[in-house]
């Protein structure tokens, strides 16, 4: 069963019970309840957001069919694809298929995680650090786990205050931690390209719960800990 931080996309109106998929995973509808999951390369998918990005390259005044641009609109697709492949990944089971028994209940800190991610006010890039900690209560996790979690969430369109939450939220609802901790500092295009143009400008947010709220202590060990 698939958690709900796991989407699952509509099925382009081209495929439908009379043009089944190529694949042979059955037939399907084509109103707004038919969903199924897609390979990132589906030529159906990539047909559909190849012709979005010529229609927005000829309303922007380029010639979609000029010799710079014959590619752009397939690359662009698949470099979508690939930026939003966290919709199609659950970090809950991420987090299940790597748990492990364990007495350690001190703080456990990744810092310094990249993350790449798109606003989805501007669907540009935001861009920084994650840090995450967490206090185990019987049961630890494979670390490179926690980055990939990271990187699940962030591989969507987002705002990063519900990034953050997300990270929090997940670790906690697995492990059942004594505590998480997540702070991110990012710096946003929508920001530095346009708009206010500040380039310097960076942004942090924090989400915790369990011991990092209720423990002042912990709390300050967290921050001391992730500072540069």
């Amino acid at each position: 069963m698939k958690s709900k931080y796991m989407k699952q996309e509509k099925m382009p109106s081209a495929i439908s019970a009379n043009n089944p998929l190529p694949s042979g995973r059955g037939s399907c509808c084509d109103d707004d309840d038919c969903l199924i999951d897609l390979p990132d390369t589906h030529p159906m998918i990539i047909s559909g957001l190849s012709d979005a990005v010529s229609s927005m390259l000829e309303g922007i005044g380029e010639d979609s069919q000029r010799e710079g641009l014959l590619k752009t609109p397939e690359r662009v697709a698949k470099s979508l694809r690939f930026l939003t492949k966290g919709y199609r990944e659950d970090p809950e089971e991420l987090l299940k298929n790597a748990l492990f028994t364990e007495t350690y209940d001190e703080m456990v800190l990744i810092k310094d995680i990249d993350i790449f991610s798109m606003c989805e006010h501007h669907m540009l890039p935001f861009f920084g650090k994650a840090h995450v900690a967490y206090i185990p209560d019987g049961k630890i996790v494979g670390l490179s786990k926690l980055a990939r979690v990271v990187e699940v969430f962030a591989r969507r369109l987002q705002v990063q205050e519900r990034l953050t939450q997300q990270i929090r939220d997940a670790i906690q609802n697995v492990l059942n931690p004594k505590g998480v901790g997540v702070v991110i500092e990012a710096r946003h295009m929508c920001m530095v390209m346009r708009g206010v143009e500040k380039l310097n400008s960076i942004t942090t947010t924090s989400a915790m719960s369990g011991q990092f709220i209720n423990s002042q202590s912990t709390r300050n060990e967290f921050l001391r800990l992730i500072k540069p």
